[in-house]
């Protein structure tokens, strides 16, 4: 970005700044009442000078999540609570259908011991747990990483590859196809993988130990199809928990007070007084969310 273009950036910011600046009395005009909204005010997407996210159609990032500079976000996919995608020295892409969960850690390398500079590419339908690191590697389409995993430079989870809960994948690790990998916190720092690749010997039980890592045990179908869902599952409750981002201070509040009023009794309470609860269709949870706890009509 040349001088002009600094110059730009700087009036733009100092514009925003003055709105900002005239939200926060007008908030304070509004006495007690304000501090009954319920509506973020977090910046959720920023730029770095021209670098700007991306977010596509379709795609929920949570209110308290923060994405920055050169990020692109796919359709259909979800950023949630508290996380981080920051694209500052380089970039960030997350394909189609994918979930970065609550409190995770996306970044890029601009330096390390190799001397490379690293992006971090995330492919379609991956499911990334909460609070996991991702620093500079590429994960690739339906991939699993699961809660608090780490994975530094350079490394590649391939295409239905899962690591699990707490692992530290080293840099520059490649985890083949169908492989599951964790770490135990052991003082050898043991990776132990599990493999679904076709042997001559399938139902043989190998075991992988040590550093490099060696081969365990074989994937379990139920294993495989889970990834798959576990995309699918949180891409049904992102659409849910986007509409209800979106909702405005005054739907809140009409809800609240539908809740209010069609909250559940006891049954021989209800019956004493001759009242019929009918839940309302505002506060029915959509059936391919959670199918077995749907409010039933009395």
């Amino acid at each position: 970005m040349g001088t002009l273009g600094r110059a730009i950036y700087s009036v733009g910011f100092w514009i925003r700044e003055t709105g900002q600046a005239l939200d926060r009395l007008g908030c304070r005009l509004q006495g007690n009442y304000y501090f009954q909204e319920q509506l973020s005010r977090h910046r959720t997407l920023m730029n770095v000078f021209d670098k700007a996210p991306v977010v596509e159609k379709d795609a929920f990032v949570a209110p308290s999540a923060s994405i920055t500079g050169n990020v692109h976000v796919g359709r259909g996919s979800s950023i949630w609570y508290g996380c981080v995608l920051r694209g500052d020295v380089n970039s960030i892409s997350v394909g189609s259908g994918t979930n970065i969960q609550d409190n995770s850690l996306v970044h890029v390398a601009k330096s390390n011991l190799s001397g490379k500079v690293l992006p971090t590419i995330i492919g379609d339908n991956v499911s990334v747990g909460h609070s996991a690191v991702l620093h500079g590697c590429t994960v690739e389409d339906e991939a699993f990483v699961g809660t608090g995993a780490t994975l530094l430079d350079g490394v590649c989870v391939e295409k239905r590859a899962m690591v699990a809960a707490g692992a530290l994948v080293r840099q520059n690790t490649r985890i083949p196809s169908g492989e599951l990998c964790f770490l135990p916190k052991s003082v050898d720092e043991v990776i132990v993988r599990i493999s679904c690749v076709t042997y001559a010997n399938a139902s043989q039980l190998n075991v992988w130990g040590g550093n490099p890592a060696k081969f365990l045990r074989k994937l379990t179908e139920e294993e495989m199809a889970f990834i798959s869902q576990s995309a699918l599952n949180y891409a049904n409750l992102a659409q849910v928990h986007a509409a209800e981002n979106a909702k405005g201070f005054d739907e809140i509040e009409f809800e609240k007070v539908l809740r209010k009023k069609f909250a559940r009794r006891d049954e021989e309470y209800d019956s004493m007084l001759g009242v019929v609860r009918e839940t309302p269709p505002e506060l029915i949870l959509p059936s391919n969310i959670m199918p077995d706890k749907m409010p039933k009509a009395a």
